[in-house]
């Protein structure tokens, strides 16, 4: 093809990759062995050009994809282009070159077509439990290096010609509490890379080469300057933020996160400056998982309609001290890095409220995602339990946050009967807390509460929440959301909280109360509308305004 592809081979072809993302996606989920790929959708998806440059992703969770951008880059040094064959799978789970921690497994397939590469099939998944200190491998106290947080695994060809490495899957296996489960989500992770080589190739097929190459570079071209038009709007200038983690465990200070955001021209500079160090716990963030959500929320800021691929992060530069714990040296914890997560989106918002007051929301609820693990008295066997609970978004220039939604990222609340069918749990409440989230012209997503009855024995308990010292924040004079807490056996005498970052012993039949912070609101309280508030008390969301 010469100069340009035409706009309608352009739109198929961009929806084909799109299609190929989804369908990748869809086969994790419908053969996932494990409740948070299955039913939380704990996964992500991505395709790459030939170069190594993605080309289009999945609705999934933006941390995974935006490393996926770097970790790419590793699988080539460790595997030259040259040296792949049909058939080979790639598999790491190495905190520096991935997604930040060890339970998320990040596959690649090359993808062949008349003998020749085209492109690279992504996916990665969370792993129930990859071993470790605690069970489900996210423990924050107690830790002093990723030594202790589980199986560490460099580049490797887990799958050569179609021929599985057994070795590999074996020390893999025999690492895990959960053997079942992550064997059977790491051919899951096969089976829908399979499916993505084949579409990939059927895309070439109908095309050919020259076109379809044609249209990615165009796409990535396209989608860079879009996103330079709409930082070139924006005022030039330096725009700063601060906010603060709860602790990096029981009886630790807070943990500071310091943002400046430099507009100059079409170009943004996010530097983390006067971000506290690197902590001797889990609750560390590896560059490539800290720059994702920097990228996530800088797109959603700036160009959030338009496609996602490489070419949308070029205008981006993003740095953070060596030696901060959010770009930590090795070999730091970093097990419990999803709780980073939330944090680091939010504080560029906070930073770019000023710039983009009518792109911006509060920030929201943050989630909770405990693991546990214990025996199973009628099953005679220990089992991992694993709880994804999501609150309220916080609210934004023109509406009121969602509840029991996930932001920033596009996992989902694990259905009840999920849970209490593969582990030995029953949820006794799941609701909504009335007036958690923060009044504002526009009202805060509320907090979610969500109890726990674990019927286990020796029950080695992992929290991992947030906001239960420092609440979600307002914006442009929204208050904050109300603060979360978690508490163990909530209604009885003995009732006690415990941190949000605690590993603790539990008894069989203890209840685990996970009681979520509320969002932040948006713009002033007075200016509410008050058939809003009506509405809002009718339903029982507020009891007062």
């Amino acid at each position: 093809m010469n100069g340009r592809p035409d706009p309608i081979t352009l739109g198929v072809v961009w929806g084909a990759l799109q299609s190929i993302c989804v369908e990748i996606g869809s086969t994790v989920q419908r053969t996932a062995y494990s409740i948070q790929a299955r039913e939380g959708q704990d996964f992500s998806v991505a395709v790459f050009d030939a170069q190594g440059r993605m080309s289009a992703q999945g609705p999934y969770s933006p941390g995974h994809m935006g490393a996926m951008n770097f970790a790419i880059r590793n699988f080539q040094e460790a595997f030259p282009v040259e040296t792949l064959k049909p058939g080979d799978v790639l598999l790491l789970n190495d905190p520096q070159l991935g997604s930040g921690h060890f339970p998320d497994f990040l596959m690649t397939m090359p993808a062949f077509w008349e003998g020749e590469l085209i492109g690279f099939g992504v996916n990665l998944v969370h792993h129930t439990d990859v071993g470790g200190s605690r069970p489900g491998s996210q423990a924050v106290e107690g830790i002093f290096d990723y030594h202790q947080e589980g199986l560490r695994i460099p580049p490797l060809k887990i799958v050569e010609e179609g021929r599985e490495n057994e070795a590999a899957l074996a020390i893999i296996g025999a690492n895990s509490r959960v053997p079942r489960n992550v064997l059977g989500d790491m051919r899951s992770q096969r089976a829908s890379l399979l499916v993505g080589e084949q579409r990939m190739s059927e895309l070439y097929a109908r095309f050919g080469r020259e076109t379809v190459d044609a249209c990615i570079e165009t796409m990535l071209d396209e989608t860079e300057a879009r996103v330079r038009a709409r930082i070139s709007e924006m005022k030039d200038g330096e725009y700063r933020f601060s906010d603060f983690m709860d602790d990096y465990g029981p009886g630790t200070p807070p943990l500071k996160i310091a943002v400046k955001v430099t507009v100059a021209g079409d170009q943004l500079l996010v530097d983390f400056d006067g971000t506290d160090d690197q902590t001797e716990s889990g609750l560390n963030s590896y560059f490539n998982y800290t720059r994702s959500y920097v990228y996530a929320a800088l797109k959603c800021l700036t160009t959030p309609h338009e496609p996602m691929n490489a070419g949308a992060l070029r205008p981006f530069q993003v740095e953070a001290p060596e030696g901060c714990f959010l770009n930590p040296r090795r070999p730091a914890g970093g097990g419990p890095r999803a709780a980073i997560c939330s944090r680091v989106f939010e504080v560029v918002l906070g930073a770019l409220a000023a710039a983009l007051p009518e792109s911006v929301t509060a920030a929201n609820s943050h989630f909770c995602n405990a693991t546990f693990g214990a025996y199973d008295p009628v099953r005679r066997r220990r089992f991992v339990g694993y709880e994804l609970i999501h609150g309220g978004i916080g609210a934004r220039a023109a509406k009121d946050g969602c509840e029991a939604m996930s932001s920033p990222y596009n996992a989902a609340n694990i259905p009840v009967e999920a849970v209490e069918s593969t582990t030995p749990v029953i949820v006794e409440r799941f609701e909504l807390i009335p007036d958690s989230g923060g009044r504002g012209r526009f009202r805060g997503g509320l907090g979610v509460r969500r109890d726990v009855r674990i019927l286990g024995e020796s029950i080695k308990f992992t929290n991992l929440s947030e906001r239960h010292r420092f609440r979600p924040f307002g914006v442009l004079g929204g208050e904050p959301g109300q603060l979360g807490r978690t508490v163990v056996n909530p209604d009885s005498p003995g009732a006690y909280e415990i941190g949000g970052k605690a590993s603790v012993d539990l008894e069989f039949g203890d209840v685990v109360s996970f009681q979520l912070a509320g969002a932040g609101g948006y713009g002033n309280p007075a200016e509410r509308d008050p058939k809003a508030i009506e509405e809002d008390i009718r339903l029982g969301l507020v009891t007062r305004w």
